[in-house]
Parts: C-alpha cells; structure tokens; sequence
C-alpha cells in the first residue's frame, strides 16, 4: 500500500465541536476540486472536453460495454465535433492527504477522564430517551419483554467513570458477572448516559453481550474500548453468536448523537442483525423526531488498529461529523465492511484492511456523504464491488487504495458527482475496474485498473425512474462525464475504456495496452463515425483531441 501523506494545516469544515488532543489535519476536498471546475466553467461547450496523447496505435478501443446495463427511455448522441485542444487545464497538484499519525491507542488514552467515579443503577426500559427507538414500532418492546421474561430494565452508567470491574462489584450476578478473571457476561442492556465514561479497558479480557438475555450497549456519553475484546454471545454454545439469520436479534452497540466512541486496539465478534440502527457498531444521530426534541450536535469518535468481524455492517453512522475509520480489519462481516451513511461528513476511512463481506460492498459511502478521504485501503474478495460512492455523494478523494478480485466491480460510482480518484490499483475484478453511472465531473488521475472482466473504465447512464428508487430522496441526472489523465488501463477484459451516451470524456497520457479481446484500433457505436478524426489528431499527429457532443441529452428528448 502506498504511504504518501502531507499535513494540511487546517479543518475545512465548521465543526459544531473539535475534538480535544485531534491532529490539526483537514483541508477541503472540495478546493482540491476547484481548479477543474473553474476550468470547465468557461468552456463554452458542455462542460468537459476530449484530450488524449501517447496511446498505442492498436490497442485502443473505445466501445459500448460488453453486458452493459440497459438505459430506459434514453437517446443516444450521435454528432460530435473533433478537435484539438490545449492540455494545461488537466494538470492537477497531488491531493492532500490528512495526517494520520496522531489517531494512536495513546491519543484515547489521554481523552479518558478518570475521575469523578460514576454511578451504577437499573431502570426500567420505558420512558428513556436512549432507548426508545428500541421499545417503540415494530413490536421491539416485546423482544426484550420475552427475553428478560417480565418488564425489561437496563443498566445506566450516570455521573462520571467506570469500568466493566464496578458494573461487577455493584450488580447482581443475574445482571452482569465475572465469569472467569477478567472476563465479563452483561444480561441486560447497558447505557452510558450523558456526562457519563464506560472504560472497558485492558484489564477486561473480554465482555460478553448474552444474545439470549437480549443484551446491547447504547452510548449517550463516552464509551472507550482499549486493548480489549467485545462478543456477542451466545450462552447456549458457550461461543460467540455467530450469523444464522438476517432477522435474529444479535447483541449491538450504538452510540448516540452527541456521544464519543472511541474503539482502539480491540477485536469485536458478531454483533448486529437487520433492525434499524442494531447493525453491529454505529454511530448515529438521533431519529429526526428525537432530534427535534432533543437537537443533540453530531456524534463521533476514532476506530482504529481494531478488527471487526461477523457483523450485519462491520460498521454504520448517520449524520456524523470527523469519524477516524483507520488501521482497521473488517473481515466475513455480512452486508457491508463499512457503510458510513445519510449526510455524514469529514470522515477518514484509512488504511483499513475490508474483505469477505458476504452480502454486498467491502466499503460504501452512500447519501450525501461529502467531503471525505478514503485512501491507503485494501478491500477485495468482496460479494459486490470494493468500493462504492452512492447517492450524490460529492466531494470526496479516493486515492492510493487497492481494490482486486471483488465479485463485481472494483470501484463504482453511483449518481456522485465531483469525485477525485487518485493512484489507485484496480486489478482482477470480475466485472469493470472503476465505474461511472450518472456521475459528472469525475476525475481518474493517475490509477491503474489492470485484468479486470470488463472494462478497465466504464462509464454510462440509466433512467431510474421507473426502479423503486425514492427519487424525491435521492435525486439523479442522466449525464456522465470524466476526465482521465495518466495511469494504465492494461488487459482488461473487454475494453480499455467503454462510454455509453457520454456528455463529455477527456483523456491525456493514458497507456492503454493489451486489451484481452482486443480488434486493433476500432471506435464502435457513438463515436464510430469520427473514428480517422479522432485516429489522424490522437495517434498519428501526436495532438490532443477534443470531443464535444454537438446536443444535449434534453434536447434529444424533446
């Protein structure tokens, strides 16, 4: 993996609240963008212009993909104009990247106050604004009802700090025990409260979850996790509650709006199951009716050099702001490794290792999640794609990561517009390396898709419509645009580059070599009747070519 990393001086974003002890890191997505974008916005044509230079003569192909998902109600541009044009608009500075040596086990450490001690009661279950959402629709009252067998309560951490070792000393053994030393069983629910710390630490060896008890954790204060083990467990085998089925209730964390999580150096085993908000590790804002009730900042916190493993999501937030997702390993976890969610932002996910999710993506970032970096990871052996960005997900850098031999594509991107790929290693997929659809403004700047089953690059359009697809929700254009600029697309199994109804490409010191089924130097489909144009500017003058759709997708449609 690449190591390349530069300090910028700053947070771009108006943080409601900064982290006591973070690295003075952050520098905005968004201006690493701008040059591009003030560029474009001169251009009198559609926006984004065709440039390429130093490609191989016989081993370029630009074509329809190869079992391209079919467009609904869409026309296909047929006229365009072939020019040069001049190259320096393209050049791009190498992104910044944050500094990552200050999110250490030692910096959680020093965000732990010790003192005041806190306290230690049981409550009732009702009329607790933590746990409401988990007693409310769907009959979830009833799960705890059945599995405590009577009037569920819960264990409330209030006041100050305490450690797994002073729930055992204040609790019955019914409740929360000391199996053997330094092992803990929790058999009710467990709620840090505001203003409150749960230090499980590294004299815990393990805490245990009873699955049968129906045992979870909600964090409405600050909950630290160091050097330790967290298990959902299953007391009937003795062993962790591992995965059976989607519906199963499985012990899980949650941390609330305006709390902290802090998870270093720790290994969590089989929590979460498909019921809102119990995905495994979250860390989400209140539901809206709460919040307007409650109007709690966004909640946070650092995961690192931490392992994940069988979870429903190896990991979930909603509305958070500056989560450090670093040196992690999410593995065999079900439908996601990490899934960061609705209008979360700033976030780090770095260095993380992702593989064998069973269900869908190794790494998600899906409704308007902006300005982020996700850099320096590994995801493969994935069900679905490596890494996705969904659902207007703008301004974000995705660079330096490894991304092969994922069950479908290696990077994809879904209605996300104004997105940086940088250096990254795209290699092995089962279906396309990096992949465009209804995306505009998408910069491909020095990567390698390499051995891929389709196409190196593809990009294309789809109406939506008509798909279950909450369009009020989540919004789309039928447009793509990108810009490629250095780096390999090499043996990939169709193409080196496919377009589907493009409204603008451009392309500059791409190699484009070996296509596996490969028929020399041959444009198919909407850019076939300019192919000696093209082939007389890009190849055999050595000049840069400018392809511009002569009309827009509106004006076919009317």
């Amino acid at each position: 993996m690449h190591a390349q990393t530069s300090t910028a001086p700053s947070c771009p974003y108006t943080c409601r609240r900064q982290l006591a002890g973070d690295p003075a890191h952050r520098r905005s997505i968004a201006s690493q963008l701008a040059p591009t974008q003030n560029v474009l916005a001169k251009r009198p044509t559609l926006g984004l212009r065709l440039l390429c230079g130093s490609v191989l003569l016989g081993l370029l192909q630009l074509a329809e993909a190869t079992a391209a998902e079919p467009t609904q109600e869409l026309k296909e541009t047929k006229n365009y104009t072939v020019t040069s044009a001049p190259i320096a608009p393209l050049h791009l500075d190498k992104p910044s990247l944050p500094d990552l040596s200050g999110y250490t086990g030692a910096a959680v450490q020093a965000k732990i106050q010790r003192s005041p001690g806190g306290k230690v009661v049981v409550r009732r279950m009702l009329q607790q604004d933590a746990l409401k959402d988990f007693i409310g629709g769907n009959e979830r009252l009833r799960e705890w009802v059945q599995r405590q067998n009577g009037m569920p309560h819960a264990i409330f951490i209030e006041g100050g700090y305490v450690t797994p070792a002073d729930l055992a000393r204040s609790l019955p053994d019914q409740q929360f025990r000391e199996v053997e030393p330094g092992v803990y069983l929790a058999r009710l629910p467990i709620v840090v409260a505001q203003g409150a710390t749960l230090h499980v630490d590294q004299a815990t060896k393990e805490l245990r979850l009873s699955q049968e008890r129906g045992s979870f954790m909600v964090n409405d204060g600050q909950l630290f996790f160091t050097d330790t083990k967290l298990t959902a467990w299953r007391e009937a085998d003795n062993g962790p509650a591992s995965f059976r089925q989607a519906d199963e209730f499985r012990p899980f964390l949650v941390s609330w709006g305006g709390s902290e999580l802090y998870i270093a150096g720790s290994i969590f085993t089989s929590l979460g199951y498909n019921t809102s908000k119990s995905y495994g590790v979250s860390i989400t804002q209140y539901t809206p009716g709460m919040q307007a009730r409650l109007k709690r900042p966004e909640p946070t916190g650092w995961l690192i050099d931490s392992e994940f493993v069988d979870h429903w999501y190896g990991f979930y937030c909603y509305e958070a702001e500056n989560v450090v997702i670093k040196g992690n390993t999410y593995r065999d976890n079900i439908v996601y490794g990490i899934d960061p969610h609705d209008r979360s932002h700033g976030l780090i996910i770095a260095e993380n290792r992702v593989h064998g999710t069973k269900k869908k993506h190794g790494i998600i970032i899906s409704r308007e999640v902006d300005d982020s970096w996700i850099i320096n990871n590994q995801s493969y052996d994935n069900k679905l794609s490596g890494i996705v960005i969904d659902r207007n997900s703008v301004n974000n850098l995705v660079a330096y990561n490894e991304v092969y031999q994922n069950h479908a594509d290696g990077i994809t991107l879904y209605e996300s517009s104004n997105n940086l790929l940088w250096g990254n290693k795209v290699l092995s997929n089962a279906r396309h390396g990096i992949r465009l659809r209804n995306s505009v403004n998408i910069r491909l700047y020095e990567n390698l898709a390499i051995a891929n089953g389709l196409s190196g690059v593809y990009g294309h359009i789809k109406d939506l419509s008509d798909t279950d697809r909450n369009i009020e929700l989540d919004p789309f254009d039928t447009q793509v645009s990108m810009i490629v600029v250095g780096g390999k697309l090499a043996a990939n199994g169709s193409s080196p580059l496919s377009i589907d109804s493009p409204l603008s490409v451009e392309l500059y010191r791409v190699e484009m070599l070996a296509p596996s089924k490969s028929t020399g130097i041959s444009f198919a489909g909407i850019l076939g009747e300019k192919q000696e144009e093209i082939l007389d500017l890009m190849v055999r003058r050595q000049l840069a070519v400018l392809i511009d759709p002569v009309e827009s997708q509106a004006e076919l449609q009317d």
